[in-house]
């Protein structure tokens, strides 16, 4: 795999994935920094680390990014991209202390859904925003190229935000819902609190507007889009819910007759071996579907399902009995019972579909005395907590949690 590989052949494993990085690393110092606000287009993505994929569902985590960036660089030289890996832990934290937020935009996006059913106009103006046919030069090619390669440079995805919201005129939550149901890196946290920034529901009055001579400049003139919005108003929204505290890991014991839970939120269970435990059996959930109420991507659904099986592969003889591939809760609280396990062992997974199903797993094994155990990576519990307010405190902590690490 070299530098110039397209988005479209993100391969659903950790080999790729390790590829991938030793690739870009050299170029994470001045030359990340320097492109990585440019969009080339399909094919020429190769200034920015497109390892996005690989970290949603953490065939590599952030820690070992970290690592191998500043094996190569200083912490000064790879600021940029060491503050955009800290921006996904950023996001993650402030959503796991606030879930209510999630709530909402599900909410949000049924009722957008509905208005669809009912407002023509609305409809059209949708279905011509997701099928890329709207007329608007650059905002219909990344609509087209989001549904063929599952991928969009950040840069693109603030201009199409911008647009659907302020120009289109269009609900954020079915744009937030159109990325979800597409890209490779789809991912709860990010999804949604991205879409409320460039709406101004995160961030208080701070919008995001897309500028022609911006996307022109920033594109190499292959897009120069007429007739965009000219001000970016911000939308009207509830205040942000109370904090929860941060979650922290459980006190659990690696010595019970244990199973390994596999889910598509983080798929690098080594830290859970490291602790002695030793499943007699693995079994993976699958809960893409659930992204959605609509269809999700194919190519999403099958990216997933391949990480998984990858991921099962590769721990094949520390797992135990391999017990198979599941998009159904109760398939794992059966194999649970028939298993005669006292507990089931699984990554933590934060806010979103994987960690609804997990809540109502443990509470179908709640009646068989069958304990869910999903430890946090010392990396999460480290950050989240520091998700308090907006990312500009949150990165003043950057140093100190690169010194825990080592780093």
């Amino acid at each position: 795999m070299d530098g110039s590989a397209t988005p479209q052949s993100f391969e659903p494993t950790r080999n790729a994935a390790l590829d991938r990085l030793r690739v870009f690393a050299p170029k994470a110092g001045g030359d990340y920094a320097r492109l990585r606000n440019y969009d080339l287009g399909p094919g020429r993505h190769s200034h920015v680390s497109t390892l996005s994929p690989y970290l949603r569902h953490r065939l590599l985590t952030e820690d070992e990014v970290l690592r191998t960036v500043l094996a190569r660089h200083s912490p000064q030289a790879a600021e940029k991209f060491i503050q955009e890996v800290f921006w996904r832990s950023y996001w993650k934290g402030w959503l796991e202390m606030r879930p209510a937020v999630w709530t909402a935009y599900r909410a949000g996006l049924a009722a957008a859904l509905n208005r669809t059913q009912v407002e023509s106009g609305l409809r059209q103006r949708w279905s011509d925003a997701c099928n890329g046919q709207t007329g608007i030069d650059g905002f219909d090619h990344w609509a087209h190229e989001l549904i063929q390669t599952g991928y969009l440079h950040n840069h693109a995805r603030m201009w199409f935000a911008s647009i659907w919201v302020f120009t289109l005129g269009l609900p954020w939550e079915l744009g937030a819902d159109f990325f979800l149901r597409h890209l490779h890196d789809g991912d709860p946290a990010s999804n949604t609190l991205g879409w409320r920034w460039v709406a101004g529901l995160q961030t208080r009055g701070k919008t995001y507007l897309a500028r022609p001579d911006n996307i022109a400049r920033y594109t190499e003139r292959r897009f120069h889009p007429a007739g965009l919005a000219p001000a970016a108003p911000p939308l009207a929204g509830p205040d942000h819910p109370h904090r929860r505290p941060a979650p922290v890991s459980p006190h659990w014991t690696a010595s019970r007759r244990s199973g390994l839970l596999l889910h598509e939120d983080d798929l690098s269970p080594a830290y859970l071996f490291e602790t002695g435990l030793a499943p007699v059996s693995q079994i993976r959930l699958q809960t893409t579907s659930a992204r959605s109420p609509l269809a999700v991507s194919p190519q999403v659904t099958a990216f997933v399902s391949a990480a998984l099986e990858d991921t099962a592969t590769r721990w094949r003889d520390r797992s135990g009995e391999d017990a198979g591939h599941h998009d159904q809760v109760d398939a794992i609280a059966d194999w649970a019972r028939a298993s005669r396990l006292e507990q089931i062992v699984t990554p933590y997974a934060p806010v979103g579909p994987t960690a609804e199903a997990l809540d109502k797993l443990d509470a179908a094994l709640a009646p068989h005395s069958i304990a869910l155990i999903r430890p946090l990576r010392a990396y999460d519990e480290r950050a989240w907590p520091h998700a308090t307010h907006g990312f500009f405190r949150f990165k003043d902590q950057i140093p100190s949690l690169l010194s825990a690490m080592g780093l």
